[in-house]
């Protein structure tokens, strides 16, 4: 009978111990050297140099920086490479292409994410619309693939813009020996998805780069596209459900806000995320 007793404890035991555990590692996604900084370049009121915007980073306590380009900042795409790696920061990601970015990689050996909106092709069945989207993809993952890159198919509305349809053109890619491709999902491109956000990440889930938040204004409020962290309706049930999920992946802290110095939108966007997510331990 004692041994009977011991054995129960003990299986008790580690049952409690597996479930705290189990917990943690669930709340681990929301670790500060998981964030990434996003959309901090074109969009920034101070209109930051790699050295100052590398060096706001660092300040901040962010890590990894996912890169927002346009065609003024490809002369110093190089500067920007040495400046994060002088400051402890990871070129995270890469948006979209710059054939001046492939000799960067390779002489840097840096291995960025790609990101790139995903088509929305308007004629045709749903499978041949899949077949387009992939198809217009390919040379991007022919690129990404030489180079050792992951490839992340971006929502940014429409067709393309849809979990569903991502998962599908994902999976159509893979198929032709693209394992690299992925999906990276904006809170911000998804307002209309809130209802179906737990659904649309368990199917997107095996598949994901990245996640990157957003506030996400609820029927009481006027609808904002682009809202701090804790200041909508939806977010923090957004967010519990993706740490239901066990995703561990990397998590996009949002710029976005052209006429504003960015280091106040990533810190409103921080002390939102930390709010929220010290909330979210205690479940």
């Amino acid at each position: 009978m004692k041994r009977f007793v011991a054995c129960l404890l003990l299986i008790l035991t580690v049952s409690v111990i597996t479930a705290v555990t189990a917990k943690e590692k669930r709340a681990q996604v929301w670790a500060q050297d998981n964030l990434v900084a996003w959309c901090i370049v074109p969009f920034d009121a101070k209109k930051r140099g790699p050295s100052e915007r590398a060096e706001m980073v660092a300040q901040l306590g962010i890590k990894k920086v996912a890169y927002d380009w346009r065609g003024e900042h490809v002369a110093t795409f190089e500067e920007e490479i040495l400046q994060y790696k002088k400051h402890g920061i990871e070129f995270f990601a890469f948006w979209s292409w710059h054939d001046a970015i492939g000799p960067l990689i390779k002489k840097h050996g840096i291995q960025p994410q790609v990101w790139r909106t995903l088509s929305s092709p308007k004629k045709g069945t749903q499978q041949e619309k899949v077949a387009a989207a992939a198809k217009a993809m390919l040379p991007l993952a022919a690129k990404t693939k030489a180079l050792g890159l992951k490839l992340g198919l971006y929502n940014h509305g429409g067709w393309g813009g849809e979990p569903a349809n991502m998962v599908a053109v994902c999976q159509a890619l893979r198929k032709q020996g693209h394992e690299q491709v992925g999906i990276v999902y904006n809170f911000h491109h998804g307002h209309g998805q809130v209802g179906n956000f737990s659904a649309n990440l368990a199917a997107m889930k095996p598949y994901l780069h990245c996640l990157n938040l957003n506030g996400m204004s609820g029927k009481e409020q006027k609808f904002q596209k682009i809202l701090p962290l804790g200041r909508g309706q939806n977010e923090q049930a957004m967010m519990q459900a993706i740490q239901d999920s066990g995703y561990h992946g990397p998590i996009g802290i949002l710029g976005h806000v052209a006429n504003r110095d960015v280091e106040v939108v990533l810190k409103e966007n921080l002390e939102g995320f930390r709010t929220i997510t010290g909330f979210l331990k205690k479940q």
